[in-house]
């Protein structure tokens, strides 16, 4: 599952192949729509909760909020079925969609970090990050992709700073499940379930906040 961009994507994936999956986009609708997503793509394999034996969870980065519904949702599932869940980096997600639709690297993949900025990664292919997850503004980091195709929704958002646009423009669960399990495969170890935080969240306590206390 992943809810760090407007898409609530959720996938069922037995190791080999995606069985199930479905993806609505709404932003403002993450804690809504995760649970009945859930309940949709276990219906449609026809099994139950406990069939499940791993949980694959998007960290990011992405706004607060609706990063954190699909983490603490993942986690609560984990404990009360005692399952082990892993996390998978976003943009990582998108990277690998991109490239099972056929896109050649290098290329860079760009999300809506709200704000007039994109959160973003270069990719050498498909399947390997150069470098750690930025976030910037569009014009900052025009000069430094140019000429490159840029995957997701931030792309699409800013077509002046990345004229060579190209979909997925959202992350699916599909292909995040698919890259966990061909990570978990070879070996390789991947992310705890933590939120990939690029900055501080929009709500913060005020300055200057005057504590109240009864005489």
């Amino acid at each position: 599952m992943d809810t760090a961009t407007p898409a609530v994507t959720v996938a069922l994936h037995d190791g080999s192949a995606v069985v199930a999956a479905t993806s609505q986009v709404d932003a403002r609708r993450h804690g809504e729509l995760l649970l009945p997503a859930v309940d949709r793509v276990l219906s449609e394999a026809g099994l139950e909760l406990d069939a499940v034996t791993g949980l694959v969870v998007g960290v990011g980065p992405g706004p607060y909020t609706g990063l954190r519904v699909g983490l603490v949702t993942a986690a609560a599932f984990a404990s009360a079925l005692s399952l082990p869940v892993y996390g998978v980096c976003t943009l990582d997600g998108l990277a690998y969609a991109a490239g099972l639709a056929g896109l050649q690297g290098p290329f860079a993949v760009a999300t809506d970090a709200r704000r007039k900025e994109v959160y973003w990664a270069r990719y050498e292919d498909f399947r390997t990050r150069t470098g750690d997850p930025a976030v910037d503004r569009p014009a900052d980091i025009a000069e430094q992709l140019a000429g490159l195709p840029v995957v997701g929704a931030g792309a699409v958002l800013y077509p002046e700073a990345f004229p060579d646009a190209r979909e997925p423009e959202h992350v699916s669960a599909g292909a995040l499940a698919a890259l966990a399990a061909e990570r978990l495969a070879a070996g390789q170890e991947l992310l705890p379930p933590q939120p990939l935080y690029l900055r501080r969240p929009d709500a913060q306590v005020p300055k200057n906040y005057k504590v109240v206390t009864p005489k």
